[in-house]
């Protein structure tokens, strides 16, 4: 299997990489972010951007990979919606549509997260709400994915201080908070095999929740 990874310097999208890089059912991986990741494998292979919105000279390469694995997002902290928006709705359809363009019926996963609501109070969920509603009417064999909390491991980290002291702090906790709330926690260890299990298979949900991501 082929895939295309966004979002692979996120704390996410590291975990993800690590899981494409280790699992023999993935061939190749290529990169496509602003940032480059660090890191040599012979499977692996990056595109270094500044704009994502445009991918139009690589998009013709796209169609010669089986699945898209879409990590890339920011948190609402802070941000306006019309910002937020842009990041999260506007780059995620972009990329989306290139790939459907490209590349139909093509498996494509995107990161989401617990909550999301398309008619909710909180602007992040409306936002990724309308997100996930735009990219399931493309012509690609899309799946959503809304871990809640993500824990972490194998010296993957978050970019925001705050969050690694958190997390450093829930690590020794999280095979307790796993069994307390087996429904609201996942890793990021468990979340990269899933994801690479649902784009080489597929699944009978479209809407993947932590307990659906954990079973998996």
């Amino acid at each position: 299997m082929r895939v295309i990874l966004f979002g692979a310097t996120g704390m996410v999208g590291q975990g993800v990489l690590r899981e494409c890089l280790l699992d023999p059912e993935v061939t190749d991986v290529l990169v496509v972010g602003r940032t480059p990741t660090g890191v040599t494998a012979a499977k692996l292979k990056e595109v270094v951007r500044d704009d994502l919105f445009d991918l139009s000279d690589v998009a013709d390469e796209f169609a010669g990979y089986d699945a898209c694995l879409f990590c890339l997002g920011v948190s609402s902290v802070g941000m306006n919606e019309q910002t937020y928006r842009r990041i999260t709705y506007d780059l995620t359809l972009a990329v989306a549509r290139t790939m459907a363009e490209r590349r139909p019926g093509m498996r494509f996963l995107y990161i989401s997260g617990a909550g999301t609501n398309e008619n909710g109070r909180q602007m992040w969920a409306r936002v990724k709400g309308a997100t996930e509603s735009a990219v399931l009417r493309l012509d690609l064999d899309a799946y959503m994915l809304r871990p809640a909390f993500i824990q972490p491991m194998d010296r993957v980290k978050s970019k925001t201080r705050l969050y690694r002291a958190a997390y450093a702090v829930s690590r020794p906790l999280y095979p307790l908070l796993r069994r307390v709330g087996p429904k609201f926690v996942t890793s990021s260890r468990v979340l990269g095999r899933a994801m690479i299990a649902v784009a080489a298979r597929g699944t009978d949900k479209r809407v993947l929740e932590s307990a659906d991501i954990n079973a998996i």
